[in-house]
């Protein structure tokens, strides 16, 4: 018999395992279908031999601490200094991951005069902070730049006289689709607001030496960006990129940094290697964009499914069972695809999230779109 404390929590897991949006931990095995490893460097033997090669000088494992107590070593400040002219702006600070950076620029930020103005899929970890956040926050329908412009428009029309925060991503990871940047850019200068734009999917994989698609706003005064370092970089972590006083303030201010303990410096030094090899391999990226190209006119011509123009592939389903059933038919058969349920993505739009990396090759790609097409043929969905 299940103790009366722990009842709840047996009668939450039930409600959501009969609602197809029950989470289990999977190992992974099968073909690379679902990974953010876009440029395989995850596995890369230089960045291993730069790590072991950083341990063997010393560099230790843990910081020992946050980085305002004895946590900060000079491998954090030499990767901040790297990116910063890597990505081309004054400042950059690194965080343990993108969950973290995006949660404290957010919840730091904005002042209570201010608005928030987020795009209505953006990611969860940037909603956890505009939640925390003293400012008011509206959202905005989808890359749609009317539904912003309104939003500051009512707002100053209402008396708003502080700063407007347009909060976007800049390819955007469930559903592969891009940001209008250069609109935005221009509402933020129009409305004495800042843009924030999270790189995660586009960092390493787009823009000149990989930078990102927002490369060419990077180093103005009303524009933060955030580069994870856990997906095309294939380490851990994430370094907000800003102005030095944006920098300054997370650092007296954002309480996600200042009472977590430092990110490894090893790891910092796995990261210093990766944007390097973002500079001396751009094969890598040009290999990446030609498998991506093929997987998605191979997607359309298979299946019939609008392409997104990038790496991440959706494959709309729809019920939460349906693309639990398909994704472990696919992953019997050795191919490891995941079903992605509400609340990652609206409701009633579950799907299969394929993602594109230089783990597989273009016959790897037809012949899990083959099979997928038999898969959805023969499932009632």
């Amino acid at each position: 018999m299940t103790p009366h404390c722990l009842a709840r929590y047996d009668r939450l897991l039930t409600g959501l395992e009969r609602k197809g949006r029950l989470r289990v931990l999977a190992q992974r095995k099968g073909i690379d279908f679902t990974s953010n490893d876009y440029l395989a460097f995850a596995g890369s033997p230089r960045i291993a031999a730069a790590v072991a090669a950083a341990a063997e000088r010393g560099i230790p494992v843990g910081s020992g601490g946050s980085r305002l107590l004895r946590g900060n070593h000079p491998e954090h400040q030499a990767l901040e200094d790297e990116a910063a002219t890597f990505f081309g702006v004054e400042r950059m600070l690194y965080f343990a991951s993108g969950y973290a950076a995006n949660a404290a620029l957010f919840s730091t930020l904005p002042q209570r005069d201010d608005l928030i103005i987020y795009d209505a899929l953006i990611h969860a970890s940037a909603r956890e902070g505009i939640t925390a956040s003293r400012a008011n926050a509206v959202a905005a329908m989808h890359n749609d730049t009317g539904s912003v412009e309104a939003a500051l428009r009512i707002w100053r029309k209402a008396g708003g006289k502080g700063h407007g925060w347009i909060a976007v991503e800049s390819l955007y990871s469930m559903d592969g689709d891009r940001a209008p940047l250069a609109e935005l850019i221009a509402l933020a200068d129009r409305y004495d607001s800042f843009l924030v734009i999270d790189e995660a999917h586009a960092t390493g994989v787009f823009g000149k030496r990989g930078r990102g698609l927002a490369a060419g706003l990077e180093g103005r005064d009303n524009v933060i960006v955030l580069h994870t370092c856990g997906k095309a970089l294939g380490v851990s972590g994430a370094l907000v990129g800003a102005r030095a006083a944006i920098c300054d303030y997370l650092v007296n201010r954002a309480r996600a940094f200042i009472y977590s303990t430092a990110p490894s410096p090893l790891i910092a030094a796995g990261v210093r290697e990766a944007l390097k090899m973002l500079a001396t391999e751009p094969q890598r990226r040009t290999d990446l964009k030609k498998r991506l190209t093929f997987a998605n006119a191979q997607l359309a011509a298979t299946l019939g499914t609008p392409s997104s123009g990038s790496q991440i592939l959706p494959v709309i389903i729809g019920s939460n069972i349906s693309a639990t059933r398909v994704a472990t038919r696919m992953q019997i058969c050795g191919f490891d695809v995941r079903a992605i349920r509400p609340p990652t993505v609206p409701e009633g739009t579950a799907r299969l999230r394929i993602a594109i990396t230089l783990n597989v090759n273009e016959s790897e790609i037809m012949r899990m779109l083959d099979h997928l097409k038999t898969v959805l043929s023969e499932e009632t969905l």
